[in-house]
């Protein structure tokens, strides 16, 4: 098996960055500046940004869905952020490098697998998820502090 790691749009948030803070508060967001790297991981460009560069962070509803498991969680989007395009099988190293937990859901939404690993081995854990067909996608979380990373589904080759 073969899996595709999907980065979010960056349209749908680009509006955010023209608001006022206390409007985006009125989103539940917040615009804050990078101050370490890493540590702010956007969700659009899957890399950590720069010191000093400005972010919005927001809750996502990442897991829309008739289910227990919808879900919310927080994500950052860097200001101009390029949807980023991993090939297919490839890990980024924003994944690569954290302590990540991994959510394998069927074609219900529902939870059928979950575990915590190093980013290091998400390639051979997605592949194993994979091979179990009746896994429709895989939720990526940062385990600390447990932010939304990413989205992986499935590449049929």
């Amino acid at each position: 098996m073969i899996f595709q790691i999907h980065a979010l749009p960056y349209q749908p948030f680009r509006y955010l960055f023209d608001l006022s803070d206390s409007d985006l508060r009125t989103q539940d967001a917040r615009r804050v500046t990078a101050n370490t790297t890493p540590g702010f991981p956007c969700r659009v460009s899957l890399e950590d940004a720069n010191v000093g560069e400005t972010l919005i962070l927001m809750n996502y509803k990442h897991l829309n869905a008739n289910s227990p498991y919808a879900s919310t969680h927080a994500i950052y989007v860097r200001e101009n952020a390029r949807q980023a395009q991993p090939q297919p099988g490839n890990v980024p190293p924003v994944l690569e490098n954290r302590l990540l937990s991994v959510r394998g859901f069927d074609h219900q939404d529902l939870m059928q697998y979950a575990d915590v690993i190093q980013g290091g081995d998400l390639a051979e854990m997605l592949n194993e998820i994979f091979a179990d067909m009746s896994i429709r996608f895989v939720d990526i979380h940062n385990a600390k502090p447990g932010c939304f990373a990413a989205r992986a589904t499935r590449v049929s080759i």
